[in-house]
């Protein structure tokens, strides 16, 4: 078997579920992307200044831009050993993922982008179990080891 990987992903947070010959894994990654930026100190002003404590829009596109950058670097990080791809989730992070994929040159490693309410992470593991193994990309009869819930570790 080789490696596969699935992901729920949005913009908030990506969880990630890697299938090796050694086991299943769970990884979440958090994005630290600030879709709406604040006034600086998070104070409201009554002065007739209040306009210049907001940053420009152009300023904060840039930075929301460059957050969303490197949340999707360590997703894709994250995933680059693996030979199959399922992306999943409620929102738009999804298809920009996939683009993102398509630019580093691993789009044809993506074999489905499906859209997806919120799910637990064992609802995202038996997601990608279940479309892994239709797929017969799985041993028949090979046990998966279940994941503890923590990176880096597998439950025993």
């Amino acid at each position: 078997m080789k490696n596969k990987a699935g992901l729920w992903i949005d913009h908030e947070r990506a969880a990630i579920v890697m299938m090796t010959p050694r086991g299943e894994e769970m990884l979440r990654i958090q994005s630290r992307v600030e879709t709406q930026p604040s006034r600086s100190a998070g104070i409201r002003s009554t002065t007739h200044y209040e306009s210049q404590k907001v940053p420009a829009d152009d300023s904060r596109q840039r930075k929301l831009t460059g957050q969303q950058n490197i949340f999707y670097d360590a997703v894709i990080a994250a995933i680059r050993d693996a030979d199959a791809i399922l992306i999943f989730g409620p929102s738009e992070a999804k298809g920009q993922l996939s683009k993102r994929l398509a630019k580093d040159g691993l789009h044809g490693r993506v074999v489905a982008v499906e859209t997806t309410g919120k799910m637990s992470e064992r609802q995202i593991a038996a997601k990608v179990r279940e479309h892994f193994r239709a797929k017969g990309a799985l041993e028949p009869g090979r046990k998966v080891q279940n994941w503890s819930g923590n990176p880096g570790r597998r439950a025993h």
